[in-house]
């Protein structure tokens, strides 16, 4: 994006940057991950799989493992994870009223599957924000590939330069400077180092992010 240039879409990930589902998700995944023999805790779960789609981080364990995980590991994981955030909703502080100052149409592109963006945005009160919700299950490789990117900004009918992505993952940092569009880096769960070597802006609070947008 151009110096002084408005962008005409802002693409939002979701877990991180939206709701504060990390230490949940995080959680939740190293017990069921450590049940099935495969040990891990929740940082080390945050570190290898953070930003990535479930589904392939389940054929990263069961190559690992050199077994498949059973057949209804996935659902279960997101049901667990769903009923863990609606019982204590978390949006971002301030993200409301962030995306609300925003120029240009506003997405998600997130990992995450439909059903957990609807219901996860609609128990923190914020999917009323958003055209689309876009899933990584809609594309043949999910971050850090560009895909996911790719497909939200075409189906905008938006060049990616136009676009504006706001993440907090290294995958999805690396996803977003591959599909050639422009990346903020929110650091709650991740250093600010960690995000601009891989050439995200780094901002620290959401407040924070209508200013910055305007200054690009």
């Amino acid at each position: 994006m151009a110096l002084g240039m408005r962008p005409d879409l802002v693409i939002f990930d979701c877990d991180g940057v939206l709701v504060d589902t990390e230490p949940i998700s995080n959680q939740i995944f190293a017990e069921m991950l450590t049940a099935e023999g495969y040990r891990v805790d929740a940082r080390g779960a945050a570190e290898r799989f953070m930003g990535r789609p479930t589904y392939e981080s389940v054929r990263e364990v069961e190559a690992a493992l050199g077994r498949s995980l059973p057949g209804d590991f996935t659902v279960w994981l997101e049901q667990r994870i769903i009923d863990a955030f609606l019982a204590d909703p978390r949006p971002m502080p301030g993200v409301r009223e962030a995306a609300l100052a925003l120029p240009g149409r506003r997405c998600v592109a997130s990992s995450s599957g439909p059903r957990y963006l609807r219901e996860v945005l609609g128990g923190a009160g914020l999917a009323d924000l958003f055209e689309r919700m876009f899933s990584a299950q809609e594309v043949a490789r999910g971050k850090p590939a560009p895909d996911l990117f790719l497909h939200a900004a075409e189906s905008f009918g938006v060049a990616p330069a136009a676009c504006l992505v706001i993440e907090d993952s290294p995958a999805g940092v690396e996803a977003a400077v591959a599909a050639g569009m422009p990346v903020l880096g929110f650091t709650a769960r991740n250093a600010a180092e960690t995000l601009s070597s891989r050439q995200a802006v780094p901002f620290e609070v959401m407040s924070a992010l209508p200013e910055l947008v305007a200054s690009l």
